[in-house]
């Protein structure tokens, strides 16, 4: 797998993320400059996460420990998605290389890099390039241009990223039936989180994580995948 091949890749993913990271420049400039609201996305790349922050300092009433707690639950889906990505990565994927290409991971990049067979550290490199500035890009224009559209034209920005939820999931879902039961299954739970006053309470990032874990125990439980061992397959 070569740098090009995850270029290639990414590169959607990077355009859609040009667009969603241009609402969060436009709403982070009414805080900071644009150097600094640029600097969060150059050294972040989570969306939700970042809103989260950006949300508790425009709102100036919660503490730093606040903050913290707030991204580090909404991102720890990401510690799940790296444990996963593990299991498909290459051996010359050493310890150094992971820690290195790690702030790459995203729900996209994740999902791109789980559909192919092997991850080797230089396609996943490629893969998270364009994503990277196109992330970056999109919060500077949207930071200097914070004050020119208006609030409507920032808004329907933000549905790209659902769009490529869409994107990505469904045509997987057209071809595996099990895909199918456990995103019925997420999707009901985060309804449950979302609407069912006893657990509206629970943060977004626990929900998320309930959300992905009981939907892949029960779909991994109900359509368990025979693990076939590669060499007994050239054997044969």
């Amino acid at each position: 797998m070569s740098y090009l091949k995850g270029l290639k890749d990414g590169s959607p993913i990077g355009l859609g993320y040009f667009a969603v990271s241009f609402s969060f420049g436009i709403a982070g400039s009414k805080i900071f400059s644009w150097p600094l609201v640029t600097l969060i996305s150059m050294t972040n790349l989570t969306s939700a996460g970042q809103f989260a922050g950006l949300q508790i300092m425009a709102d100036a009433a919660g503490t730093f420990i606040e903050m913290a707690l707030a991204t580090f639950f909404i991102n720890l889906r990401y510690s799940l998605m790296a444990i996963s990505l593990s299991q498909k990565v290459s051996p010359d994927f050493g310890t150094v290389k992971r820690l290195l290409l790690a702030t790459g991971i995203t729900d996209e990049i994740f999902a791109v890099a789980m559909s192919q067979k092997r991850v080797t550290p230089i396609y996943f490199l490629g893969l998270s390039t364009l994503p990277y500035i196109g992330w970056s890009l999109g919060t500077l224009v949207g930071a200097i241009c914070g004050e020119i559209l208006p609030a409507m034209v920032t808004n329907a920005l933000g549905v790209a990223l659902y769009g490529m939820f869409v994107a990505i999931v469904v045509p997987q879902m057209k071809v595996h039936g099990p895909t199918v039961f456990a995103v019925v299954i997420a999707v009901a739970l985060s309804c449950a989180f979302k609407f069912f006053p006893p657990l509206s309470g629970v943060s977004v990032g626990f929900a998320i994580i309930i959300c992905a874990l009981v939907a892949s125990f029960f779909a991994a439980w109900l359509f368990p995948m025979q693990n076939v061992n590669a060499d007994d397959e050239v054997a044969k």
